[in-house]
């Protein structure tokens, strides 16, 4: 690829602090292209506002109108212009568009990831202009594509079942966790700091993390905990992150189960803190309807924290042997599984073992060194008929 000019849609890594956000920075992080003579040049979408003028050592390159304007431009208008390098100093080969939508561009070779297609598979979960909008643009961008990034092998199977891409188009580049950062945590003082921050004081907690919306399943878990309160007296249920869409069904449900003694709900958590909060925790509770692939899953595991999610969709992949798997729809098997990972000390140790054996699979180097190899084959089979 010597000599090739790649160009990253750097976008949600500006725009989104957590998620699909940091699956971009993290990669672009760690893409070996300096060793290779590659020119990788980054442009975001929007005009730069307080974000950074550069990353890595590159330049940012923002175009002049705002984010929402261009995908009026883009994306509802269906217009071809203006194209992503037009605001970039390079004539691109090769043009990744990070976020599930392709811009215009005339880069010979043109690559898409698909996050997952939750919008697909539960579209209950979703308002009906953003579905709308999902259902109009992802299925076009996913056929302008020269290749497709999935996040996991499960996505990628949706994609050949429901809009039937071809295998060879196809690459599989899983997330991955930073094991520096996601490790136990063993400092008293830290602990005490981040426990009492979140209203923790000394209490024993099961932990769910996630942005609050109906595909995490939150208001089953509520109802599994209420379940198993009365046998686990002393714990409390904490549910943190921010608040999403429709998420008053959540907090309706613990009122209505008169758990509003026994549920936190902390808000949004310090990125410093999250480490703690899976180290302390007896639990992460994880059954989510549907996932792209699942990184908290990783993050729990590589915190040695024992993990409970569902049995379906990429979770298998995040998991592997060191997750107890659960039926996401099925509230008595949720809080069975959580009663379980609590009192069974023999199935805690042998989870553990597991997940901290699979979880050093999966770093963030390894999953740069996947969408490297990526653009290799889709470089060199760019033009070849499909």
């Amino acid at each position: 690829m010597c000599c090739v000019n790649i160009l990253v849609d750097y976008t949600p890594a500006i725009r989104q602090p957590a998620g699909i956000g940091r699956i971009t920075q993290e990669l672009i992080a760690r893409l070996p292209w300096q060793e290779t003579g590659v020119e990788l040049t980054l442009f975001v979408n929007g005009r730069r506002g307080k974000a950074p003028q550069q990353v890595q050592g590159l330049p940012l390159h923002y175009t002049p109108l705002r984010e929402q304007d261009m995908i009026r431009l883009w994306h509802r208008a269906s217009l071809p212009v203006p194209r992503a390098e037009w605001f970039v100093p390079c004539k691109p080969h090769l043009f990744h568009a990070t976020d599930f939508v392709l811009s215009p561009s005339a880069a010979p070779c043109q690559i898409l990831t698909v996050h997952d297609l939750a919008f697909r598979k539960f579209p209950d979960a979703y308002s009906s202009s953003l579905i709308h909008y999902l259902e109009h643009v992802v299925p076009r961008s996913v056929q302008r594509a020269d290749y497709i990034i999935a996040d996991s092998y499960s996505t990628a199977a949706d994609l050949q079942e429901l809009w039937h891409v071809p295998s060879d188009r196809i690459a599989v580049v899983p997330g991955g966790v930073d094991q520096d950062q996601f490790c136990p945590v063993t400092d008293a003082g830290r602990i005490r700091q981040v426990r009492n921050r979140y209203g923790l004081g000394e209490r024993p907690y099961v932990l769910g993390l996630s942005t609050l919306q109906p595909r995490k399943n939150f208001v089953r878990l509520i109802e599994a905990f209420h379940l198993v309160a009365h046998h686990l007296p002393e714990h409390v249920l904490v549910l943190a992150g921010k608040r999403g869409w429709q998420d008053r069904d959540i907090y309706g449900r613990a009122m209505e189960l008169d758990l509003e003694h026994r549920i936190l709900f902390p808000g949004y958590v310090a990125e410093q803190d999250v480490p703690v909060l899976y180290s302390e925790a007896d639990l992460f509770a994880y059954p989510s309807l549907y996932e792209g692939f699942g990184i908290p899953v990783l993050e729990a595991l590589a915190c040695q924290t024992p993990v409970l999610t569902a049995r379906n969709s990429s979770l298998a992949e995040a998991g592997g042997a060191g997750a107890l798997y659960v039926d996401a729809q099925d509230t008595q098997d949720i809080a069975a599984g959580m009663l379980r990972l609590v009192q069974d000390a023999d199935l805690r140790t042998h989870l553990l073992a597991a997940g901290t054996e699979h979880v050093r699979r999966f770093t963030w180097t390894r999953s740069a060194s996947l969408l490297w190899q990526a653009y290799r084959r889709a470089w060199h089979c760019v033009r070849q008929p499909r």
